[in-house]
């Protein structure tokens, strides 16, 4: 049964803070899997927050937001140990989503974009797997930017699956996320390459959305993937990250046997019942994709793609119309996490009102390059 919930789980009071900077002034909404000392790291599972103590320190990266000049006010709702992508939380309740209160938030960082959404804060922390910041971000019409792999610090940070995850930010206008990846990205060279508009990945997309997203008089691209390769993308995915999924959480599942809501209790018992051999064949299917992608890109080109198949679904959408969804979100979202590229996904609108978001891939590295083109296509 689904009911809601605020999007922070705990309020800091008083805020935190460590100083002046270029961030002073900007409130700061805390995932609730990054540490923060004193406070239970609770991942949004209450088994996961009864069977783990206060957090001596606090994450790197929080602290050096806090350095910057953030004003921390809290932690954030989330889905459960960030292993679903829907902001749906059967233990603690859905965050409202602050645009269409009748549909879905998006996940895994529910609370983090709700926030920025709804105005509480200006910057929103979450993490990013297989699109846990930019699924969000497109369904409560904000900006989302998941950095390179490994450019900001994740110690401190519960892992779901580490080859994909990322600390990612939110924020309700593109200046703001370029003030934020000013502190942590080194200066980049222009985009001027081709832009790339795959047919294969935007058919993927209902049409009314397609039809808001695309530029006036933009045609289609030939496919950035043969039909093989395309369609080993999801269950790569789904194989990679899940080997990663069970050698984290396998040793406390059997310990503490924890309830799951829906649909996470299967994600977990899948991830734990992979074979070397699937696993052994991911591992090769990826590098295939990654080898492919980084190809693609070159230098200076960027891939242009739905952030998601379409709005957000109504909270009440279940079953095979939910899983459709789910799949074609997933093999949008995976491009990123399978090569460690930064992706911006920049908020629009249907015809209707409903939010969706428009996506730039860019090289590693190129994360600066890529949230100033994102600033140029909104001016």
């Amino acid at each position: 049964m689904h009911f809601s919930a605020p999007p922070f789980v705990s309020i800091f009071d008083p805020p935190l803070s460590a100083g002046k900077g270029p961030l002073t002034g900007l409130r700061l909404a805390v995932k609730d899997n990054f540490d923060v000392a004193g406070h239970v790291t609770g991942c949004g599972n209450p088994e996961w927050a009864a069977t783990h103590e206060a957090a001596e320190t606090t994450a790197p990266l929080v602290a050096r937001l806090l350095d910057l000049g953030a004003e921390a006010i809290g932690k954030t709702q989330m889905d459960e140990l960030a292993y679903s992508l829907m902001g749906q939380n059967a233990r603690y309740g859905t965050p409202v989503n602050p645009i269409t209160p009748d549909r879905m938030p998006g996940g895994s960082s529910s609370g983090s974009a709700v926030a920025v959404g709804s105005g509480a804060v200006e910057i929103g922390l979450g993490t990013d797997t297989g699109g846990s910041v930019r699924l969000p971000s497109a369904f409560c019409g904000v900006h989302g930017w998941r950095p390179t792999h490994g450019l900001l610090p994740a110690e401190g940070l519960v892992p779901l699956a580490q080859s994909y995850d990322v600390p990612g930010f939110m924020t309700r206008d593109a200046e703001t996320l370029a003030l934020v990846a000013e502190q942590f990205a080194p200066a980049a060279a222009p985009l001027d390459g081709a832009f790339l508009y795959p047919e294969d990945l935007w058919h993927l997309a209902e049409p009314e959305t397609a039809e808001a997203l695309l530029p006036p008089d933009q045609d289609l691209g030939p496919p950035l993937f043969s039909d093989d390769l395309r369609t080993l993308l999801l269950p790569t995915f789904r194989i990679y990250q899940g080997a990663e999924v069970a050698a984290n959480f396998r040793d406390w599942i059997a310990e503490t046997a924890p309830a799951f809501g829906p649909g996470i209790q299967q994600r977990f018992e899948g991830a734990l019942a992979l074979t070397v051999e699937e696993i052994a064949q991911a591992r090769k299917d990826r590098a295939r994709i990654e080898d492919h992608l980084v190809a693609s890109l070159g230098e200076r080109n960027v891939i242009v793609l739905p952030t998601a198949p379409g709005p957000a679904p109504l909270l009440s959408v279940k079953g095979e119309e939910m899983e459709d969804y789910r799949n074609r979100a997933l093999t949008l979202l995976s491009l990123a996490g399978h090569a460690g590229l930064p992706q911006v996904s920049l908020p629009m609108r249907t015809p209707a009102g409903l939010p969706v978001g428009l996506s730039l891939v860019g090289p590693r590295g190129s994360d600066r390059a890529l949230i100033a083109l994102a600033r140029q296509m909104q001016a």
